[in-house]
């Protein structure tokens, strides 16, 4: 029990961290994309894939802590 009440807030932060991630991420491939040269907008279109991963990830963890922990899972 414990170690769900460790790994929530690790989740939640991981959660706000990737979903930051992603919008940067969507940002450089899409709104700057005429400012950045090729290799940069390759980059981001991957870590678009990659942030996008890690946000359904830490959510699933999330959601898993809170419901081990008798939270509400939303």
């Amino acid at each position: 029990m414990k170690l769900y009440h460790r790994a929530l807030p690790y989740a939640n932060q991981c959660l706000i961290l990737s979903l930051i991630g992603f919008v940067l991420a969507i940002m450089a491939s899409y709104v700057f994309d005429h400012s950045l040269s090729l290799s940069t907008q390759i980059a981001a279109h991957i870590s678009t894939i990659v942030f996008a991963t890690l946000l359904k990830v830490s959510y699933v963890a999330r959601c898993f802590c809170q419901y081990n922990l008798g939270l509400e899972v939303c």
